[in-house]
C-alpha cells in the first residue's frame, strides 16, 4: 500500500514559519494531485492547499491564503507546505494527501474528499 512520506513539522511562536515536505509517488506523474490538510484535537479534516503536478496549479483555503503557499520540486518528486506568520489557530497534525487517475485536472484537485493515499501526519505547535 502506497503511503506518503512527510517531515518538516516542529514547535514555533506565533508569526514564524515552517516548512512541511511531502515525497509524492513519482509513477503517477504527472496526472497527480498532492494536497495538505491538517485536524486539530476534537476538529474534523479540512484541506489546506492543493497543487496539481502536470501544470502546478495550486488552490487554498480561505483561512491560510496570502500565509501558506504549495510548490513542487519534480526533480525530487517533492511538495512542499511553506507556512508563514503562523497563528496558534494554524496548530494541528498536518498530512499529505494524493490522488491520480488519467483524467484528472486542475480543478479535480479541488476535490477535498477525492484524497485516497496519506501520509502518516506531522505535528505542528504555535504558541502564541
Amino acid at each position: 500500500q502506497v503511503q506518503l512520506v512527510e517531515s518538516g513539522g516542529g514547535s514555533v511562536r506565533a508569526g514564524g514559519s515552517l516548512r512541511l515536505s511531502c515525497v509524492a509517488p513519482k509513477y503517477a506523474y504527472p496526472s497527480l494531485c498532492m494536497a495538505w490538510f491538517r485536524q486539530a484535537p476534537g476538529e474534523p479534516r479540512e484541506g489546506v492547499a492543493t497543487i496539481y503536478i502536470d501544470d502546478g496549479s495550486t488552490d487554498f483555503a480561505d483561512s491560510v491564503k496570502g500565509r501558506f503557499s504549495i510548490s513542487q520540486d519534480n526533480g525530487k518528486n517533492t511538495i512542499y507546505l511553506q507556512m508563514n506568520s503562523l497563528e496558534p489557530e494554524d496548530a494541528a497534525v498536518y498530512y499529505c494527501a494524493a490522488f491520480w487517475n488519467r483524467g484528472i485536472s486542475a480543478r479535480s484537485c479541488k476535490n477535498w474528499g477525492a484524497y485516497n493515499t496519506w501520509g502518516q501526519g506531522t505535528q505542528v505547535t504555535v504558541s502564541a
